[in-house]
This record gives structure tokens, sequence and C-alpha cells, in this order.
């Protein structure tokens, strides 16, 4: 194939660099970044449940409904354009916790309309406890990224392992200690995403990340 049939079959996101020392062609992408709605969606949702766990309010819709559609959702969408952009961490990041989000709900809600029983204590601090793992995991892999991001992750493992281990020992002192390192988590989450967004609109560091 030509070079002029090939830039006719590349979608119009994106654009043909040639690469004249090595003797070929690459394409680099011009879409958007798709991070900062990731972060969003997992950042501010994560703030409100946390904000439970503290005992601010009780769990009701809203919080079921950021779950639904911007934990949920968004972060699963998120996760689609990062997997375009062939970024298999972010890709498998947004949708996990777009996923987790939306089977927290489902752990919640199902129950309530006759579909199968509640979760027992034991099985939720297994489901946390998988989380908790998980994103241990997904924390190595923050090393060879930004601090802001392994500061994150970081704060995240910590998290599910203190709501695993508040749900075991049935503690409410564990629970609302979880529930302010939540908050912070999220506004972490949210400081990057917010980050992200300004600094590309203004061309400069204005947020360090």
């Amino acid at each position: 194939m030509s070079t002029s049939n090939l830039a006719q079959a590349i979608n119009n996101h994106e654009v043909i660099a040639l690469n004249s020392r090595a003797g070929s062609i690459s394409i680099s992408d011009s879409t958007a970044n798709p991070a900062p709605l990731g972060l969003l969606g997992f950042g501010m949702t994560t703030i409100l449940l946390n904000l439970h766990n503290a005992g601010f309010f009780a769990l009701d819709t809203m919080i079921l409904a950021m779950g639904i559609f911007y934990g949920g959702v968004a972060q699963i969408i998120a996760g689609m354009q990062e997997w375009k952009k062939n970024n298999t961490f972010g890709a498998t990041a947004f949708t996990s916790y777009g996923l987790f989000w939306m089977t927290l709900v489902a752990l919640l809600v199902l129950p309530k309309v006759g579909l199968g029983s509640a979760p027992s204590d034991t099985a939720m601090v297994a489901y946390l406890t998988m989380w908790g793992a998980f994103s241990a995991c997904m924390f190595i892999g923050t090393l060879k990224l930004t601090r802001i991001l392994q500061v994150i992750f970081g704060f995240l493992t910590a998290l599910f392992f203190l709501l695993a281990f508040a749900d075991a020992l049935a503690s409410p002192t564990l629970k609302l200690i979880a529930g302010w390192e939540g908050i912070l988590t999220g506004g972490l989450a949210f400081y990057a995403a917010i980050g992200q967004i300004l600094n590309e609109v203004y061309g400069r560091e204005i947020f360090p990340l």
C-alpha cells in the first residue's frame, strides 16, 4: 500500500509521522486524554462513599447513582478509550474500578429487590481483600509511572485492606479511619484529574503531578 493510500485509511483522529532515520511510518494519536474522566469518576465517587463511612450521612441513592453512572459507566468509558490508545494499565485500571463500583451497587441493591441474599460479613471481607490484592498489584505497576499515581494506588490499596479488616473485626473505629483515608484517596485522584486538565489547558505545569 502506498503512503497516500495508507494516510487515507487512517482515522481522522490520528496523524502519520515519518521517521526518516528508521525509514518507517509511525502513527501518533491526537485524541484527548481519557485519564481525567476516569480519575474524576473514581475520585468523586470515592469521596462521597467515604464521607458516608466517616459518618457524615447515610448510604442512600445519591451514592448509588454516583456508583452506577460516574464511578461505574464513566470509568468504563475511560477504560475503553485507554484501550484505543494501547494503554494496558489505564484500560485495565479504569475498566476494573468502574466495574467495582457497579458490583458494589449490585451487592447493595440486588438483595433489596429479592435477587439473592445479602452478602455475609465473611463474603464482604473476601470481596474487599481481593480488590485490595488487585490494587496492590496495580500499585507495583505505578512504580514505572508518575509519583501521583503511586500515591493514589498506595492509598487505595490501604483503603481496601482497612475496609476488609473493619468488616472482619466488626470495628466501627476502623471503618471511621477507613472513611477518612478514603476521602484522602478520592481527593488525590480528584487533584490528579484537575491537574491534568488545567496543565493541558494552560500549556504549563500549574499542578505538579
